[in-house]
This record gives C-alpha cells, sequence and structure tokens, in this order.
C-alpha cells in the first residue's frame, strides 16, 4: 500500500446497521415533513400504517382503532416504526461487502411507503412525493454513512495497522460516528415536529371557514330557519353526576382516521347514488338552504364494555336526512344506506330506520351551536339516533348510495362484525368512582342509561347479591332519543360492597344481564363497582 493510501475495509454489522438506522430515520423525518403541505396522510409512515388498519384481521383491526381510541392510533405508528427500524438495521448489518443489501432493500422499503400513498382512498397525484424524498434521503444518507464506514481501517491492539503504519482508526470512527448521530438526531427532530404540527394543521386549514360557518348558522337561527331542539328540562342531571350535554372537547372520538381529514368546504359536495329514481349531487350552500334542524342525541359505540364511556351526548344540528333522500327517488329493494367518508370509510345503516322521518337521521353541521370540529365530521356527517357509529355515524360524509346488503359490505362488516341491530339497552355507574372509600350511612350512587330511541322507563339498583331498589329518574327532552340521568341512595354500613345496576327501557324491557364481549355487536351484561364503606 503506497503512503497515504486509505485503507478500505468491510463495515462490519453494526457500524453497517447504525447506518442503514441513521439513514432511514432522516429519510423517514423528511417525508412525513414533506407530506405536511402536501397531505399530512401521504407521509410514508402515517400511509403505511393507514394501509395496516385497513389489510388487519377484524379482531386486531378492532383492538388498533376502536377498543382502545385515540391511544391505539399511536400504537399502530409506533409499531411501524418499531418494524421499519428493525428491518433498516438488518439490511445495513448485510451490508458489509458491498452496500447493495442495504440499497435495494431500503429502496423497497421506501416503495412500499410510496404505493401506500398512492393508493390510499382519495389519494391526490401529489401523495407520492413525500415517499419519494424520503426513498431518495434515505438511499443518498445511506450512501454516505456506509462510505465512512468502510475507511474506519482495521487495527491491532499495540495502536498499529497490520503494516505497521500508526492507526488514524478512531479520527474515521469519530467521523462517522457523528455523521450517524446527526442524520438520526435530524430525522427524530423532523419527525416529531411533524408529528407535533399535523394534528395542529386541520383546525389551522379551516379554522376560518369554522368560525364562517357557526356565524352562518347563528344568523339562519335567529332568522327563524332553524327548528330549535327541546329544552333541557330542569334538574336533566343530578348533583355530582354526569353532566347530561357532553362538552364538545369530551364527546367521544372513534373511527380510523390516522389523520383528521381538513375538508374545504366550499369544494365539499354529497353525491347520492345507487338504487335511486334520480340521482343528488349537493353543496354546502345547497345543503344549507334547506330546513335546518336541532336535535338532542346520544350516541354510542358498538365497542364499549359494559359500563364504558363510549357513548355522549349533544345537540346536533342539521337536514333530516328522510326527505332529502326521498327526493332522490329510493328503489323499494334497496334495503342498505351505505354512506362513504373522504378517507374511503363506509358504514351501512339500513334503510328502514335512515328513511323514517320519525328516527331523525341528519347529515350535521353542528354540535352544541357551534360547526363540526374537525375530528367530529366537519363540515358534514351522519348521526343516527339508535344506530351505533360502526353503521351509521360517518364522518366526513361524500357519498350515499342506496344498494342492499346483500350486494355490498361496509368497513366494519367486512372485519368481522355482525350487521346493524338495535342499539342495546346499558346503564353505567358514575359515582361512586371505582374503589373509592365514602362515609358510612346514606350513601348517594348516580349514573346514566341509555336505550335509543326507545328511552328508559326504569332503572334500579342492587348491593352485591341483594334486592333491587328503584332508583329516581331526572326528566329528559322529549323525543326519546337521548341518555336519561339516576340516582339512588342506599343505607350501608362498614364494610366492601359491589354496587350494580340495571336499566329498563320504554317498551318495558330490562337490560340483558348475560355478560358478552363487543365482537361481534355490542356487549351486554350489568355493570358493577366496587366500593370501600368507612
Amino acid at each position: 500500500m503506497t503512503a497515504g493510501a486509505v485503507r478500505r475495509d468491510r463495515p462490519g454489522p453494526a457500524r453497517g446497521g447504525l447506518a442503514a438506522l441513521a439513514a432511514t430515520a432522516l429519510g423517514v423525518g423528511a417525508g412525513q415533513l414533506v407530506a405536511l403541505p402536501v397531505s399530512p396522510p401521504a407521509g410514508p409512515v402515517t400511509a403505511v400504517a393507514g394501509q395496516v388498519v385497513a389489510l388487519t384481521p377484524p379482531a386486531l383491526a378492532e383492538a388498533a382503532t376502536v377498543g382502545a381510541g385515540l391511544g391505539s392510533r399511536h400504537t399502530v405508528v409506533a409499531g411501524v416504526l418499531v418494524v421499519l427500524a428493525l428491518a433498516a438495521a438488518g439490511l445495513g448489518a448485510l451490508s458489509r461487502s458491498s452496500r447493495r443489501p442495504g440499497t435495494w432493500g431500503l429502496a423497497a422499503l421506501g416503495l412500499v411507503g410510496a404505493v401506500a400513498a398512492a393508493t390510499a382512498p382519495g389519494a391526490g397525484q401529489l401523495d407520492v412525493l413525500p415517499a419519494a424524498i424520503s426513498l431518495a434521503v434515505t438511499v443518498t444518507t445511506f450512501h454516505g454513512l456506509h462510505r465512512l464506514a468502510s475507511r474506519i481501517p482495521p487495527f491491532t491492539p499495540e495502536g498499529t495497522l497490520p503494516d505497521g503504519r500508526p492507526a488514524r482508526e478512531s479520527l474515521t470512527r469519530r467521523r462517522f460516528l457523528r455523521a450517524s448521530a446527526a442524520a438520526g438526531a435530524g430525522g427524530l427532530v423532523a419527525g416529531a415536529g411533524a408529528a407535533w404540527i399535523a394534528p395542529r394543521l386541520p383546525s389551522a386549514r379551516i379554522g376560518p371557514a369554522r368560525d364562517a360557518l357557526t356565524a352562518r348558522l347563528t344568523t339562519l337561527a335567529a332568522a327563524g330557519r332553524v327548528a330549535p331542539a327541546a329544552g333541557l328540562p330542569p334538574g336533566a342531571a343530578f348533583p355530582g353526576g354526569t353532566a347530561f350535554a357532553t362538552p364538545v372537547a369530551d364527546f367521544y372520538r372513534i373511527d380510523t382516521a390516522l389523520r383528521v381529514p381538513a375538508v374545504d368546504p366550499a369544494s365539499w359536495r354529497l353525491r347520492v347514488h345507487g338504487m335511486v329514481g334520480r340521482e343528488l349531487d349537493l353543496g354546502l350552500d345547497d345543503l344549507l338552504a334547506r330546513p335546518l334542524v336541532e336535535r338532542w342525541v346520544t350516541m354510542a359505540c358498538v365497542s364499549n364494555e359494559v359500563g364504558g364511556g363510549l357513548v355522549s351526548t349533544t345537540r346536533f344540528t342539521g337536514v333530516e336526512l328522510a326527505p332529502l333522500l326521498a327526493e332522490a327517488v329510493p328503489d323499494r329493494a334497496a334495503d342498505q344506506v351505505l354512506s362513504t367518508s373522504t378517507d374511503g370509510w363506509t358504514a351501512g345503516s339500513p334503510a328502514s330506520v335512515v328513511l323514517d322521518p320519525a328516527r331523525g337521521a341528519l347529515l350535521a353541521v353542528a354540535m352544541d351551536g357551534v360547526a363540526l370540529p374537525p375530528e367530529h365530521g366537519f363540515p358534514v356527517r351522519i348521526v343516527v339516533p339508535g344506530l351505533y357509529g360502526y353503521v351509521s355515524a360517518t364522518k366526513w360524509v361524500t357519498g350515499i348510495e342506496l344498494t342492499t346488503f346483500a350486494a355490498r359490505a361496509d368497513y366494519w362488516r367486512v372485519r368481522g362484525w355482525a350487521p346493524p341491530g338495535p342499539m342495546e339497552t346499558a346503564s353505567r355507574i358514575d359515582a361512586p368512582s371505582s374503589y373509592a372509600q365514602v362515609p358510612a350511612g346514606r350513601v348517594v350512587v348516580t349514573g346514566t342509561a341509555w336505550a335509543v330511541p326507545r328511552g328508559i322507563s326504569r332503572v334500579e339498583v342492587g348491593v352485591g347479591d341483594g334486592p333491587w331498589v328503584a332508583a329516581e329518574l331526572a326528566p329528559v327532552p322529549a323525543g326519546g332519543a337521548t341518555w336519561r340521568m339516576w340516582r339512588a341512595e342506599l343505607d350501608l354500613a362498614p364494610g366492601r360492597y359491589t354496587l350494580r345496576c340495571r336499566a329498563t327501557d320504554g317498551d318495558g324491557v330490562p337490560q340483558v344481564a348475560e355478560r358478552r364481549s363487543p365482537l361481534p355487536g355490542a356487549a351486554t351484561g350489568l355493570p358493577t363497582r366496587s366500593v370501600v364503606v368507612a
């Protein structure tokens, strides 16, 4: 070897793995950042996570998107990142004698992101751009880091090269480690920044449009163009219990959107088609030109566990759906109303329910007098009292197709959930909290019960296996489409107790006592709560 020549060596699995991992981090971070102005769902990790949710087997899909709620979205993304990191490190470790395994493998991973973004529902022509940039940054960075790693010369314990020259290994190693650390840190900063910005983009992008819609609805209400909901009667909620109206910020949210769509109301359209005499194509102005109504509605998720919190109530404002669909002249053979979201999600509702004016299905535009928040479907969503959300509550709705259950299966029915059935009669103990310590004597127990649209006629509370005690029921607005608050007083001596409750609907049918998990069609059983009386 001539003086001053650089001795090249195989990088070794650890250095190769580090090079690929750092390059992938930088590439993914760059792709997620570039996706912000293009389309946040098109970020390589977000796009792949979305396809993972779409292709996951039924039980896992339920756990990933419904059962765990918002926290599960982070779990899905974290799982994709872990798999990606392991794959990148493995490809780098294989690139000892040549960088080709890492180059081609990382390129293949980048193509997966591009395909996921391009095939996502509603994907635009530019949606492959973030993945393309991610791929280019990853491969280019890997080449540079691999070249640095290969320049680290071998050394002997005596600190000399095999040919006797002093080793400069430590200097080259430091350059490689610093470059790898910089690439990895840059990727983490870019990815974290994109993750922080993305959830705030829908509100920022459509904030002025939401404010304008809220102002417009206020003007329409002042002009008598909005039929107001029934007022809340005095005592609709008990002191210390759950409020009758759920604050919009606390309204439960369940959907499959890893990134909340930001739909421009100016370009929003709703197409009504399928087994109809004539198709309808409506914009937001067309919708707001129709009579508007307010309606109190309690919504519940089919995956709600016994005594769970995936149930909320608010005052929706919108257009009656039944008369609108009647204008399309539905075929009598159509037994399903299949609604589609802008992100491709679908819900299949029984036509007999949606087309029945008495059931009060809505194309909702507001909650609690304010335009829908982005995460709850701005600008328009569907609300069908008495149906669980998985077969009715389509957010960001853009299409309604009259069809049959035999011909079309919606998103969750394909994944193993049962066809739509009536909302189960359910109840919940809200106070005292689980394992709370309360003073002996008169113990006040409060809770909620719902059986939309049948209403609640009776709630009973029991202690252990003891007799049932009738609870006091709070008044509710007219209509029967909401939950009902209840309250009971029990005389309890010091000790540990298990409280239980059961509700009876407006038809006189009591809550099902048999314990059943949500899948495939709503949980049943009587809620219990353990307390300590001291």
